[in-house]
């Protein structure tokens, strides 16, 4: 049975909902030509600062591609801040969680011995690194910087009701564009900023930075932080470059670093200098050619020896792949009763497990209206949405799955909250999500929002920016 769609900014065509009523008063009066010209000043200095994104299939920070501009809508995403405040207590709670699940993981198991988790899932798991078994990680943080799809769809009652999509554990990205549409926003409509009590996240780099240096080792009190980039033909190298400019500290490559006495360095135009901390924006695979893959030229010969002592920090902590995969994210509410004895704030979308016989006839019986998944795919590639596919797609799709049953994961079509959005034709709804940034040091804290991304195709699923979604800027009120 299909729902009719949540609107973020109107509970019906004749009423605006609470907490957009002041924006909704102020855009009827904006006159169309001004707002057409805001947009163009818009995509002009974007592109000026070189705010792209380069087009691939892989997730998040491998690859490279064409690079294009993000397209920016000048109609925020607005959340009240009752509604923040019982997501960001969600995702403290959630993050808690994963961050106590990768280390069990690694150490005792006790979610397998339980029967929670099947061994399979983890052991088989592309992303399981059996070279971090027993290795200590500082407060026992894997993913520091986590970035938590959320999605809002009407429940039974028609209410909109937050649900997380997807937990992206590794090297998320998309924090720049965040920051980056909140300035352009200032910039653009600085008047709307003393109308609206909207929290700031400027402070998200100093946040990081305090992150990034809580779990440097013990060795120094003044711990020297990096970011480690695969380069400049990485889609995400602006935001790599930003956040180091941002933060103050050096952006670096493989090849400026080097593994002496048990400690990493890099190289300096005044000599060598210790390094104690590495945010790294590369895959596991690529960083560490001596024990991953041998012939990555992205990371650092020895730099896993110097880690599993304790000499050096890695954020996010290598093996955290483990737990953001699309297998086990349906087991991540069970993981919250288990490692904090408490009910899940954020609900799992429902999803059905091809490994699971019933699920797998329900899958196989109902493709045509599922959203069904490749528990490894990403970046919205590797997926079929039923709803909206050829009867030839859904029975290649079914073929692959019975092929591999393991290897797919399936979840109802969620009617995903829409969102006023400024199109050729004018203000029409479009789909949104979000993804809120959770960093987790000596605490675990976030800024209020996220970034707001938005699916620009008519009736279009999927805001995916390699597939050619746009972004919004997130305003959360503070009364």
């Amino acid at each position: 049975m299909s729902r009719p769609m949540f609107d973020e900014m109107n509970a019906s065509p004749s009423e605006v909902r609470a907490h957009y009523e002041k924006y909704a008063r102020w855009l009827a009066q904006q006159p169309d030509d001004v707002m057409a010209a805001r947009r163009e000043e818009a995509e002009m200095i974007f592109r000026r600062v070189g705010i792209t994104f380069a087009v691939y299939g892989a997730k998040d920070e491998d690859g490279s591609g064409t690079e294009r501009l993000i397209p920016f809508d000048l109609i925020p995403r607005i959340i009240p801040a009752h509604e923040w405040h019982s997501m960001e207590e969600g995702l403290v709670q959630r993050v808690t969680a994963l961050n106590r699940f990768i280390h069990d993981v690694y150490h005792d198991q006790e979610i397998i011995k339980a029967g929670i988790v099947p061994a399979e899932q983890i052991f088989q798991n592309a992303q399981f690194r059996p070279e971090m078994m027993g290795v200590d990680v500082p407060h026992n943080i894997y993913s520091h910087i986590s970035g938590v799809d959320i999605v809002r769809a009407p429940n039974a009652d028609g209410v909109g009701e937050y649900y997380v999509l997807e937990d992206n554990l590794r090297v998320p990205s998309g924090v720049s564009y965040m920051l980056e549409d909140r300035k352009m926003m200032m910039r653009l409509f600085p008047e709307l900023f003393g109308e609206n009590r909207v929290a700031p996240v400027a402070h998200y780099p100093d946040l990081l930075l305090e992150t990034l240096r809580a779990v440097s080792p013990a060795t120094t009190a003044e711990p020297t932080v990096v970011v480690l980039t695969p380069g400049m033909y990485n889609s995400a190298y602006f935001e790599h470059a930003f956040l180091a400019q941002q933060m103050g500290i050096e952006l670096v490559e493989g090849q400026d670093l080097f593994v002496k006495d048990n400690f990493v360095y890099m190289r300096t135009t005044r000599g060598p200098k210790r390094v104690d901390v590495i945010y790294r924006r590369v895959d596991d695979d690529f960083l560490d050619p001596s024990v991953f893959r041998p012939t990555s030229t992205l990371g650092c010969e020895g730099l896993l020896s110097v880690y599993r002592s304790g000499n050096v920090a890695i954020c996010n902590a290598v093996g955290t792949g483990v737990a953001d995969d699309k297998s086990i994210y349906p087991y991540v509410p069970k993981m919250i009763e288990f490692y904090l004895g408490q009910k899940p704030i954020l609900s799992n979308v429902p999803t059905f497990m091809g490994r699971d016989a019933e699920d797998l006839k329900y899958m196989l019986a109902n493709m045509k209206d599922l959203v069904v998944k490749e528990v490894h795919g990403a970046g919205g590639y590797g997926m079929l949405v039923g709803p909206a596919s050829t009867q030839a797609e859904i029975e290649d799709f079914r073929k692959a799955v019975q092929a591999n049953p393991s290897g797919y994961i399936a979840q109802p079509t969620l009617s995903l909250s829409t969102c006023p959005t400024y199109v050729q034709s004018g203000v029409a709804p479009r789909h949104i999500d979000l993804r809120p940034f959770v960093l987790s040091g000596k605490e675990v804290q976030m800024v209020p929002g996220g970034l707001t991304r938005v699916a620009l195709k008519d009736g279009s699923l999927v805001v995916n920016s390699s597939q050619g979604g746009g972004t919004k800027d997130t305003w959360v009120l503070e009364d």
